[in-house]
């Protein structure tokens, strides 16, 4: 355990923070799987739905910086992909 008032403050920072940034992963990944399941479906309404709450998310995590700003586009990349070979 730390012993200075400055590690024990940082201390409880990051456990403020690791509570906040888990929330945040957490409720990408559940959103993740809503929009495999949509797709594994066939469903484009309800996928296309999803991708547009999965960017808006991923945008929002990258900027608060949850996650980082590449991995926020890869995967905003990736789900797209998905959804247009849905559409062919």
């Amino acid at each position: 355990m730390p012993i200075k008032q400055a590690a024990k403050k940082a201390l409880r920072q990051a456990k403020k923070r690791t509570v906040y940034n888990k929330a945040i992963k957490d409720n990408l990944a559940w959103l993740e799987r809503q929009f495999s399941k949509s797709i594994i479906a066939k469903d484009q309404k309800k996928a296309k739905e999803l991708l547009l709450k999965l960017q808006k998310n991923f945008d929002k995590a990258a900027q608060k910086k949850v996650i980082k700003k590449n991995r926020s586009a890869r995967k905003k990349s990736r789900l797209s992909k998905k959804l247009n070979a849905l559409n062919k």
